[in-house]
């Protein structure tokens, strides 16, 4: 299953008719998961941990596998696991050793796949491991929290705020956080709850795009008046 490809799309095709400057095509800056014949294909930690077979994952990490093996996508059977919600998994494969830090070729870590994926449980499991919520991440330079806020998984959001990630990490595309809950948002419920969450662990809503647009302004050009109201009342201009 290959996930956002459409979402990619749609923050390149709103970079574009902001007037930003282009970037890489899209096919190169999606997050990609393994496919069902990557995942057919898979042998060793790699497979155990698609499977969730944590018994298999202590026999071979005790046999001495790589436990940061990579697979052709640069992923690492930690990465695999994050993508097939495979919790028991990381689990056994953080216990072994593997590196929960690592990126994939695309960039992500398994924070922010887990983010990206609205994987609640799945990250919960991460941070508790001890895995960072202030990586940089993808090929915008991003952040776990910043694709949170673009997709308005406004609980993902939450987590990562309580796990210190950096509310105000400006991307390569000039956003915050904020400004992506505004820019790339529809501006619905969980759009709002987002920007609210963002808002109460005090984003800096001064901040503006590269073209001098705040999130209010911003809300305020798409009409989203829910989101210029809260703003508003947390003193943006």
């Amino acid at each position: 299953m290959r996930s956002t490809p459409i979402l990619i799309l749609k923050k390149l095709a709103t970079a574009a008719a902001l007037g930003l400057a282009a970037v890489s095509a899209p096919s190169a800056m999606a997050q990609v998961a393994p496919t069902a014949a990557e995942a057919a294909a898979y042998t060793g930690l790699h497979a155990a941990a698609q499977k969730g077979d944590t018994a298999n994952i202590t026999r071979l990490a005790a046999a001495g596998a790589s436990l940061n093996a990579r697979d052709g996508n640069g992923r690492t059977p930690l990465h695999v696991a994050a993508f097939a919600r495979q919790r028991e998994a990381i689990r056994a494969l953080v216990k072994a050793g593997a590196d929960i830090h690592l990126l994939d070729r695309d960039r992500y870590d398994a924070v922010t796949i887990a983010s990206v994926a609205d994987d609640e449980e799945t990250l919960r499991t991460l941070l508790a491991l001890g895995a960072s919520a202030k990586q940089i991440t993808s090929r915008y330079d991003g952040t776990a929290l910043i694709a949170a806020a673009h997709l308005g998984h406004d609980g993902v959001v939450r987590q990562l705020i309580a796990a210190g990630a950096p509310l105000d990490h400006v991307n390569n595309l000039h956003w915050t956080a904020a400004i992506e809950a505004v820019v790339l948002g529809d501006g619905g419920k969980r759009h709002q709850q987002t920007l609210q969450a963002l808002i109460a662990a005090g984003a800096n809503l001064k901040l503006a795009d590269r073209h001098g647009n705040t999130p209010l302004q911003l809300a305020k050009a798409r009409g989203y008046g829910e989101m210029v109201t809260m703003l508003e009342k947390a003193g943006a201009r």
